[in-house]
């Protein structure tokens, strides 16, 4: 399965400022956050890029784009109708192909060589399948993602066979329905911000829209679920973590990550370790 295409969404009313916030990148420039996604979409091999916005904000993601806005088709998701909705638009855009999605107000910084992105594409590509990236998370955070249960592949660290997706569940229903054997008490794979997905997946979206009622929302998660019980659908934990940009002081730890990782590391350290003895004085 060869992966050419990527899906950008950032049309949520929560969403649609985060993309466009600056940040200081591994190499010590100043980007915008929507640059650091295209560039981790750019580095796993994919130059076509679709981004999903709110009508009225082309200009300022133009903006934001900065080098990469020739590469980027812009897709307005004209009513507020879910995740769901906002993949849909895409469709012209992805056609038959299989495709990338991340979502615009989540940064990644890789624990390897290969960045993320790119981990995932090319498990995608071996496995050939729909391959979303999960990270054990604690069940506080059950909130803010969605989650799978599934069963760890034989002798495949790391990668699960997904068997339930649920949106947002209750650490009750985690509990009831998404136990994965092998992780801490109180941990559940919840979603990554980052997923390949097959054609199968737009077709299911647009049979739940004409299905929907006026106004009514569609998730994505629906569409997974139904997904796990058509095809091949696996879980991974990439050599990485994610940053959510929207939560409380979201966009100050992905800052501090990105630092942490990069050519400054070590004054970055310095400075933080100052500051604390600061603090500490001050006390």
């Amino acid at each position: 399965m060869e992966i050419k295409k990527a899906v950008i969404t950032a049309a949520g009313k929560s969403q649609r400022t985060l993309p466009l916030q600056t940040l200081v990148d591994r190499d010590g420039a100043s980007k915008t956050a929507l640059c650091i996604v295209v560039e981790e979409i750019l580095r796993a091999g994919i130059d076509e890029i679709c981004l999903v916005i709110h009508p009225g904000d082309r200009a300022a993601y133009a903006t934001a784009a900065g080098p990469h806005v020739s590469r980027i088709d812009f897709v307005e998701q004209a009513q507020p109708l879910g995740y769901g909705h906002a993949v849909h638009c895409a469709r012209p855009f992805t056609g038959s192909a299989p495709f990338l999605l991340l979502v615009g107000d989540h940064l990644y910084v890789s624990g390897a060589q290969k960045r993320c992105a790119q981990q995932l594409v090319e498990m995608a590509a071996a496995e050939h399948c729909a391959v979303s990236a999960v990270q054990a998370t604690h069940e506080s955070k059950l909130p803010y993602y969605g989650a799978v249960g599934g069963r760890l592949l034989p002798a495949r660290q790391g990668l699960y066979e997904i068997t339930d997706v649920l949106e947002k569940p209750t650490p009750t229903e985690a509990e009831q329905k998404l136990v994965v054997p092998g992780l801490r008490a109180g941990h559940y794979l919840c979603f990554f911000g980052m997923h390949v997905l097959t054609p199968s997946v737009m077709e299911m979206l647009g049979q739940s829209l004409e299905n929907a009622a006026p106004g009514a929302t569609l998730p994505l998660s629906a569409a997974l679920a139904k997904l796990a019980s058509r095809e091949r659908y696996l879980a991974c934990e990439l050599q990485g973590r994610r940053y959510d940009v929207g939560v409380k002081y979201g966009l100050l730890t992905a800052q501090l990550a990105l630092a942490l990782d990069g050519q400054d590391r070590d004054e970055v350290l310095c400075n933080l370790v100052e500051l604390l003895a600061l603090r500490g004085v001050r006390k």
